[in-house]
């Protein structure tokens, strides 16, 4: 179980956030705080303010972080083909255990079927 609380965005099922709430972790929906159809730029802030990772399937986030510079918060990518949310719960139980203390500090974390890689946070645009 993380030390780290998690944002899920919309696109994320609330079978997926009912499992990992029930595997003792500190999740919560966009929906439950804020409005369904918050801004992109709303939810990272919201999730800045409250120490909180986002978890999304939404790229546009890893853009918005990386033009912004901000140093926090992390973000979970997801990049599924097979979004089952079984699936979708293992793949990111499995992902976050291995990258707790990355989490912590601020990353950006990509997951797909297979793989999983991160960029440390604030991003550099070259």
């Amino acid at each position: 179980m993380p030390n780290v609380g998690f944002l899920a965005n919309m696109n994320i099922s609330p079978l997926t956030v009912e499992a990992l709430k029930n595997h003792g972790w500190d999740i919560i929906r966009v929906s439950e705080v804020m409005d369904q159809k918050s801004k992109d730029i709303d939810v990272l802030l919201f999730a800045q303010k409250q120490n909180r990772v986002v978890i999304t399937q939404d790229l546009d986030f890893s853009q918005i972080l990386a033009l912004r510079g901000y140093p926090k918060p992390s973000l979970v990518s997801l990049r599924f083909e097979n979004a089952r949310p079984d699936f979708v719960t293992a793949r990111i139980i499995d992902v976050v255990s291995s990258m707790e203390k990355e989490l912590e500090e601020g990353v950006v974390v990509t997951v797909d079927e297979i793989s999983a890689r991160y960029r440390n946070l604030p991003i550099r645009l070259e």
